[in-house]
């Protein structure tokens, strides 16, 4: 059944974050590349929306493009628009986009090592986010560090806040980033592959922590990852990325329940998730790896950029020409040419 919260956005209110048509470019000794090709989406107070997608797929292009944060002189949005709450974030200056990250966007980043400061203390480090933007004094910024500490689960605050982050674990590192994410009330959080690298136990913590923390907060969230697993878990919406463009998006439930992009099929196949007959028979499920690899920007096939892979492809039809997005069912898009063939196909499987 199809969630409140997963509703087409015409049956909602205007949303927080909209994205229309992001094109994204890197400048190259081989001239521009383009890793981001006409992604659009919309996210909404209270949503998760999940973007999925193998390592190259441009998921976290997507989300640095957001951000303001491509690589300065040979990255740019070269096209489209990044509106929040209905204000174009593309092509402001530096400047104001300093003003809206953290305070109206936060980001937790995929490795807390690199982004934490080794000789600042993480007390000191999330005051520091909180007097970037809030007109209040150090000794308040650090009491309210203290308070966001406990907020995000960590035991004993006062004195971690005191702590350096080589002297926390890896969940008590990533805790921190998302206390530094959420230390202005950002009503927009991106969180780049936020549980990579953690085990099942703090990965279970996290996404537990991020569902209370927007049930209280109300905020948006936009989760990259690679791992449908945690898909399942924490997002009302999916849009999944292939070669820098989106070739599904959907409810959670209708994309798990029947996925209409071959892509699509084929990350579903390639995770483990057992069926109740074969857990009762002791048996393992039969993972189906998707064949070759995701191309390169500088190298992308004609036509339908997955057919090389795509055990539906069809010479001609799929090789010619790029298929646009189509209307598969409300609020559930697709980017194949052969889509009523395979869900007719795969529903014989």
């Amino acid at each position: 059944m199809m969630t409140d919260r997963a509703l087409p956005p015409s049956a909602k209110t205007a949303p927080v974050l909209q994205v229309r048509d992001l094109v994204t470019e890197f400048t190259t000794d081989e001239g521009r590349l383009r890793a981001v090709d006409g992604v659009s989406f919309d996210l909404h107070a209270g949503q998760t929306l999940a973007v999925v997608g193998e390592s190259g797929s441009g998921k976290s292009v997507t989300s640095l493009s957001v951000m303001g944060l491509l690589p300065a002189r040979i990255g740019r949005v070269a096209g489209g628009s990044i509106k929040l709450d209905g204000k174009d974030l593309v092509g402001i200056s530096e400047r104001r986009m300093q003003r809206v990250r953290g305070n109206d966007i936060g980001m937790i980043f995929q490795e807390p090592m690199t982004s934490l400061t080794p000789v600042y203390t993480v007390g000191d480090q999330i005051a520091e986010a909180i007097l970037t933007h809030r007109d209040i004094s150090r000794r308040a910024a650090r009491a309210r560090a203290v308070e966001l500490l406990e907020q995000v689960g960590i035991p004993e605050p006062k004195l971690r806040a005191r702590a350096y982050p080589h002297q926390l674990s890896g969940g008590m590192r990533q805790r921190v980033m998302i206390a530094i994410a959420l230390a202005c009330d950002p009503r927009v959080l991106i969180a780049d592959e936020p549980t990579t690298g953690l085990d099942v136990t703090i990965q279970a913590q996290i996404l537990e922590l991020l569902r209370r923390l927007q049930a209280e907060t109300g905020m948006a969230i936009l989760f990259i990852t690679h791992d449908l697993g945690v898909v399942a878990e924490i997002a009302d919406r999916v849009l999944v990325m292939y070669a820098g463009q989106m070739v599904e998006e959907a409810p959670v439930e209708a994309l798990f329940a029947q996925p209409r992009m071959p892509y699509t099929i084929g990350l579903l196949g390639s995770t483990p998730r057992p069926g109740a007959s074969a857990l009762a028979a002791g048996a393992a499920p039969r993972l189906r790896a998707i064949p070759g690899n995701i191309p390169s920007p500088r190298a992308l096939p004609q036509g339908c950029r997955f057919h090389p892979r795509c055990t539906h492809m069809r010479e001609g039809l799929c090789t010619t020409a790029a298929p646009p997005l189509d209307s598969a069912a409300p609020g559930h898009q697709v980017r194949c040419a052969r889509w009523r063939d395979v869900a007719t196909q795969e529903a014989r499987t």
